[in-house]
């Protein structure tokens, strides 16, 4: 049977902390699968807040997590950007930047609201097939 705790606890951290949010919702009672794929539809949420908030919360993420809204080549997400795309972002984006600096940085690049969501979307499955399979064989995602 599944815990409302664990599928609360896997979408809650799939919001702000993706890579805890399979085994944290595993261990509150989750089954590895369906804590993997509402930590994705967490995560997805996550970068769709952003994105649908408005321009304040934006703002005030770029001033609190220091996102490098202007490109520069200097900096580590515009070169994953210049080399990658909205995709190639979206798809490191689970275990570096997380969704909500994805989002703004997609933005900022010029994409469309409903195509970031999608690659938001789109780039966290790998992942969350992984820590699901990973965690469901027992490995240890964290010490």
């Amino acid at each position: 049977m599944m815990s409302a705790s664990g599928l609360t606890t896997a979408f809650g951290l799939g919001v702000i902390y993706f890579i805890a949010a399979i085994p944290a919702g595993i261990a509150a009672g989750a089954g590895a699968w369906t804590a993997a794929i509402v930590a994705g539809l967490g995560y997805t949420c996550g970068g769709a807040v952003v994105l649908l908030a408005g321009a304040p919360l934006r703002a005030w993420l770029v001033k609190k997590l220091k996102i490098p809204v202007q490109r520069d080549p200097a900096k580590l997400i515009w070169r994953m950007w210049d080399r990658g795309g909205l995709l190639g972002l979206c798809l490191v984006a689970p275990v570096t930047i997380g969704p909500q600096a994805t989002a703004v940085i997609a933005l900022a690049a010029g994409e469309r609201t409903p195509k970031i969501v999608s690659f938001i979307a789109l780039g966290v499955a790998p992942w969350c097939f992984a820590f699901a399979l990973l965690t469901a064989f027992g490995f240890k995602l964290a010490s």
